[in-house]
């Protein structure tokens, strides 16, 4: 399994990103000046991008693995990643869905509820967004403190 940074042709990777954000021009608005992380274990399985949000405050923008790669670890490992990788990081934030599904795997990794954002997902996106089966409303953030 290797990490790398991907420095160049980000939008190469915009069907692993829509897997995270189903609207490219909601990630245009980050992916520029995110810096983005893929991880590769014969073929690349999964991504992430991350944004610095204020001195030692960092943003976990988007993270998405392959659907028929998941529950193998690939995301912790990511996040594992810039949790080493990023050492000034004081704090990092994760903002997701409210379903059981994604604050579950949030939470195994290390990250509490912190706050949430009334009607995000209606007032941002384009088109009803679901996961899981039910409509994605309130953006709900979570952190990461060391």
């Amino acid at each position: 399994m290797n990490i790398r940074k991907i420095t160049d042709n980000k939008k190469e990777y915009m069907d692993l990103l829509l897997l995270a954000d189903e609207q490219e021009d909601m990630i245009d608005k980050y992916l520029d000046h995110g810096e983005m992380f893929v991880l590769d274990d014969n073929g690349i399985k999964a991504e992430c991008v991350i944004t610095q949000e204020a001195d030692g405050v960092y943003e976990l923008k988007n993270i998405a693995v392959l659907s028929d790669c998941r529950r193998k670890g690939y995301g912790k490992a990511l996040i594992e990643f810039l949790f080493s990788a990023y050492t000034d990081c004081n704090t990092m934030l994760v903002g997701t869905g409210d379903v059981p599904s994604a604050l579950t795997f949030y939470k195994k990794c290390g990250f509490t509820e912190s706050h949430r954002i009334k009607n995000f997902f209606i007032d941002n996106y384009d088109h009803p967004m679901f996961e899981d089966g039910k409509q994605l409303v309130d953006m709900v953030y979570l952190k990461w403190e060391r």
